[in-house]
């Protein structure tokens, strides 16, 4: 079976897992024999698309850096590090959770976290894999993939439950199981409890069971509820990180501020654009706010905000991080990557995402991916005239 990803720059993620950082560039060969410019017909996808990086004349951050390195900067000197849930991370972005993956005799997910580890970066473990698996292989394969691959000090795994999946004591037994021991001991351990996400928002996941289609109980919140899940976990699972994860749902900044307020390490929101997992069609394409009203509603938190969806190259994770958050997930770039390359391919995929990261970035005159701020970004004259995102920025 071939993977396929509807909807979605398949062509390109697959591209940048094969060659890597050589793909944010045009062709090698064209060089002196093409011209090069914007193409007025490539339209975006959404607002987030839509928003225009835009460096300043005058960049004193350049000229600071230029004095502790007594040279003139380039964009190599950018750093990217940074903290995400608590966990220190290589890079702004985390492996989102992802369902079962088998495609062509190798297990996508395994390959994935496997990647993940070597790159650094935090992962999330789907809450749907331990239900499926009855705490069996699936959750410890990955969680074992991931750990053999990391270096000390890097990372962290996060272990998704959502109210459905409770009777499965997913956290209890990740918490006691001696094979995450050292994760909890350096404390690379978190837990997220799943409020919901971008492909079905205020439905639950959705799966197909004996060839019927099953939609999950999405759970009852209340500001309270919330607030007392979060107080719970920290008290039944010491040192243990705390993250929650939301859906782009209309109060999605009340809901994050109440996560933040009760002591939620980081919260995660997806966007409508998001998601990997099977997904009623009616949903997909008209429930839940795009990534870039989300963004604006939630304004600039003083705590980690975490983001997805259709992120796969550096200029909509350098306009998210401009736009206040701390970080951005792979899904469905993720899966496309290994699945064109189990060994390398999501490595490849971030080696050029990276580089596409740092050029933003120094382009802006600034020399940390968390310096990006709300005066980097620019709505066109077109996106003005849309009530949905007029004010953006």
């Amino acid at each position: 079976m071939t993977l396929t990803a509807p909807a979605f720059p398949d062509d390109a993620v697959r591209a940048r897992a094969r060659t890597g950082a050589a793909a944010a560039f045009p062709d090698a060969a064209d060089h002196g024999a093409a011209l090069y410019g914007a193409d007025p017909d490539v339209r975006p996808a959404d607002a987030l698309d839509a928003l225009r990086l835009v460096p300043p004349v005058f960049v004193p951050r350049r000229l600071e850096k230029l004095i502790d390195l007594a040279r003139e900067p380039v964009y190599r000197d950018v750093a990217l590090d940074t903290r995400i849930g608590g966990f220190a991370s290589a890079l702004p972005l985390y492996l989102s959770a992802i369902g079962p993956a088998r495609w062509t005799g190798v297990d996508l997910g395994e390959a994935a976290s496997r990647q993940s580890g070597r790159l650094g970066i935090p992962m999330v473990v789907g809450e749907q894999l331990a239900p499926a698996d009855r705490y069996g292989s699936s959750p410890l394969c990955r969680i074992e993939a991931y750990t053999a691959e990391l270096a000390d000090g890097r990372g962290g795994v996060v272990v998704q439950q959502s109210t459905e999946d409770a009777d499965a004591e997913v956290w209890h037994l990740v918490y006691r199981d001696a094979r995450t021991r050292p994760l909890l001991e350096s404390g690379r351990l978190a837990f997220e409890v799943k409020v919901g996400q971008g492909a079905t928002p205020g439905l639950g996941g959705t799966t197909v069971l004996d060839g019927v289609p099953h939609c999950a109980g999405p759970g009852t919140f209340t500001d309270e509820i919330l607030r007392q899940q979060i107080r719970l976990m920290r008290t039944k699972f010491p040192g243990v990180r705390v993250w929650v994860k939301l859906p782009p749902a209309r109060d999605v900044a009340a809901a994050a501020l109440v996560a933040w307020d009760a002591g939620a390490d980081a919260v995660t929101v997806d966007g409508a654009e998001g998601g990997t997992g099977w997904a009623p069609t009616a949903f997909l394409g008209h429930v839940g706010l795009p990534l870039g009203e989300c963004l604006r509603r939630i304004g600039d938190p003083d705590a980690c905000l975490l983001v997805s969806g259709r992120m796969w190259e550096g200029t909509r994770v350098a306009k998210s991080l401009a736009l206040g958050a701390t970080a951005t997930g792979l899904g469905r770039a993720a899966l496309v990557a290994v699945d064109e390359d189990p060994a390398d391919g999501l490595v490849n995929l971030v080696d050029c995402l990276a580089v596409e990261l740092r050029m933003l970035t120094s382009a802006m005159g600034k020399y940390h991916c968390g310096e990006l701020g709300r005066e980097d970004v620019w709505a066109t004259g077109e996106m003005s005239t849309m009530d949905t995102v007029a004010g953006l920025w």
